[in-house]
C-alpha cells in the first residue's frame, strides 16, 4: 500500500485536493489529510496544498512541528506544491508584511499588482484593466519537459486563485509560466519538488492527469 500524505495546516478545504488524488489512484493508494509528523515520515508521497496566507502557514508549520519533517521529506520523496505550496518555497514573500519562506527554491514571491492601485492594474500591452486576484482560467507555457507534463498539451489552460506570484531566479528551476500583465513562475522545481501556482484540484481533465503524473512520478526530473 502507497501512501500519499496531503499536510494540513488547518487554513481551507482540503477534501477537494484528497479526493482529486483518489480519483486518479489506484486501488494501492491510501490518501491521507494530517498535521502529524509521524504520518508524513511515513509517506511515500506528499502534497503541500495551497489555501491561506503565508503567515498563517509558516506560523502553522511551525507551531505543529513540521518545518525539520517538511525539509527532509523535500529531499527523499516525491514532493507536489499547490499554490501557496508553491510560493512557500521561495526565500521570501512581500504577503502579511514580508514573510521569510523555506528558501528550497530562489526567487522570491510578490504582489500581482505591480502599480499598487489596489482594485488592479492594466496590462502593458493590451490596456486592458486586470483585476486582483487573478481568478480564472489561464494558459500556462511549459519552459522545460518534466515528467510532471506527461499528457499535458502546451499551453494547457489550468486554474487560478492568487493575489501573490513568485518569480524564480533560476531558470533551471522553472517549468512553467503563465502571463497576467506580465510572466510570473506557474510551476517551478528541484530534484523530488514540483509546484504548480494553479489548482489542479479545479483544473479539470488536466488537473486530474497532473496529478495521475505524480502519483507514478519516481521523484527524478
Amino acid at each position: 500500500m502507497s501512501l500519499v500524505a496531503v499536510v494540513n495546516f488547518g487554513t481551507g478545504n482540503l477534501r477537494s485536493v484528497q479526493k482529486a488524488i483518489e480519483h486518479v489512484a489506484d486501488k494501492g493508494v491510501r490518501v491521507i489529510v494530517t498535521e502529524k509528523s509521524t504520518d508524513l515520515a511515513q509517506a511515500d508521497r506528499v502534497v503541500f496544498p495551497g489555501q491561506g496566507a503565508i503567515g498563517t502557514c509558516i506560523n502553522a508549520m511551525q507551531s505543529h512541528g513540521l518545518q525539520e519533517v517538511l525539509n527532509d521529506l523535500l529531499q527523499s520523496r516525491p514532493f507536489l506544491g499547490i499554490c501557496l505550496g508553491l510560493q512557500a518555497m521561495y526565500e521570501s514573500s512581500e504577503e502579511d508584511g514580508g514573510v521569510r519562506c523555506m528558501g528550497v527554491l530562489k526567487g522570491a514571491v510578490e504582489h500581482i499588482n505591480v502599480s499598487g492601485n489596489g482594485g488592479g492594474f492594466k496590462d502593458p500591452v493590451t490596456g486592458i484593466r486586470l483585476k486582483v486576484p487573478h481568478m480564472g482560467w489561464n494558459n500556462v507555457t511549459q519552459t522545460k519537459p518534466h515528467p510532471m507534463w506527461r499528457k499535458i498539451k502546451q499551453g494547457q489552460r489550468f486554474y487560478f486563485v492568487h493575489s501573490y506570484c513568485a518569480h524564480a531566479k533560476d531558470p533551471a528551476q522553472e517549468y512553467g509560466i503563465t502571463e497576467y500583465g506580465f510572466p510570473f513562475t506557474a510551476a517551478g522545481g528541484m530534484e523530488n519538488y514540483f509546484g504548480v501556482q494553479f489548482h489542479p484540484e479545479k483544473s479539470q481533465n488536466a488537473g486530474l492527469q497532473l496529478m495521475k503524473n505524480f502519483i507514478t512520478w519516481d521523484g527524478s526530473a
